[in-house]
């Protein structure tokens, strides 16, 4: 039998012109593993993990994220798919460096045709890019206006009201300054809070919420709690790369589910489940996708808590699945 040709991993690194510390980090982080090892524990690579090691390289250099290189490798997401976050990622760049280009040629005209000291013209600058910028004070008064325009939340208990909006104040709301990046993509998300498709889809996604908050099992701040406990706990399945199908995740996405049943209607748990669980995945639109995309531009936390989501829809496919096969 042929033994099969292995390279070291400067070598590697050498034939697909990256770096050893590059290399080393893909495999710390878990995105591509060396097929063998030396007896005194060197990385061995074999020619297929050189071809993933210059797949991994080809889409960093289009600048796809650790991410979504590492869902594209499993499987789990699809390539047009992942071309089409790309592009969408790539399009708000565009859009950032227009609005950049903006104030600069807005200040270049400003200061040619005035007298003005550098200190003034860079004080000129500082206002524009402050008049252009969403404080989160303002950030706060829009979203609220919307709601109220909206009457979204008319229908429940204040107290809920606060536990609806709980993450996204923590993670959107938080009083930072916005780099143009961000303040295109904060735009894009005042565009869709005037969208009434976007609010019908958000009124659809969380009705769950809304019928549970008119019929809770707890007070509201003790539903927040529990839910900020089950974000901890997908962050660690996350982090130690757990499987949907996994105990503990499947723990997870079990008790995520049933934090939006009332006694009545957890009777019955596994109908519960099954049913609830559809609801979820069904009531996800391309406009709550895109909402969530802007956020985590906002403030990349927002992105770990929609991998979270995603962890717990994973696992609700799974178990579902499971649920469905004939007995």
């Amino acid at each position: 039998m042929q033994q099969q040709t292995t390279y070291s991993i400067g070598e590697a690194a050498k034939m697909i012109g990256s770096t050893v510390k590059t290399i080393r980090y893909y495999d710390e982080i878990a995105l591509l593993q060396p097929s063998q090892y030396t007896e005194g524990g060197h990385r061995l690579y074999t020619l297929q993990d050189l071809w993933r090691l210059e797949l991994i390289t080809t889409l960093r250099y289009l600048n796809f994220g650790i991410p979504d290189i590492r869902k594209l490798m499993s499987g789990e997401l699809g390539m047009s798919q992942a071309l089409d976050l790309q592009i969408e990622a790539l399009e708000s760049q565009v859009h950032t460096l227009h609005s950049m280009l903006s104030i600069l040629h807005q200040a270049k005209q400003y200061e040619a045709e005035s007298a003005l000291s550098t200190e003034q013209s860079l004080g000129y600058v500082s206002s524009l890019v402050e008049s252009m910028n969403a404080s989160a004070t303002r950030r706060k008064q829009f979203v609220s206006a919307k709601l109220e325009q909206s009457r979204l939340l008319e229908n429940i208990p204040q107290e809920w009201r606060v536990s609806f909006l709980h993450f996204f104040d923590k993670y959107i709301m938080k009083d930072t300054k916005l780099s143009a990046k961000q303040d295109v993509a904060w735009k894009e998300i005042q565009a869709l809070l005037n969208d009434p498709v976007y609010l019908a889809d958000l009124a659809r996604l969380e009705l769950p919420f809304f019928t549970m908050a008119n019929h809770p099992q707890v007070q509201a701040n003790t539903w927040v709690k529990k839910m900020e406990a089950i974000h901890i706990r997908a962050i660690e399945a996350l982090e130690k790369h757990w499987p949907e199908d996994s105990p503990a995740v499947q723990s997870i996405v079990w008790d995520f589910v049933m934090m939006y049943g009332s006694s009545e209607q957890s009777s019955n748990q596994t109908d519960f489940f099954r049913n609830q669980s559809r609801y979820m995945l069904d009531s996800v639109t391309e406009r709550i996708l895109r909402f969530n995309k802007l956020c985590s531009i906002l403030n990349p936390e927002w992105a770990q808590l929609v991998e979270c989501i995603e962890l717990l829809q994973r696992g609700m496919r799974w178990r579902l699945q499971q649920l469905d096969r004939p007995q």
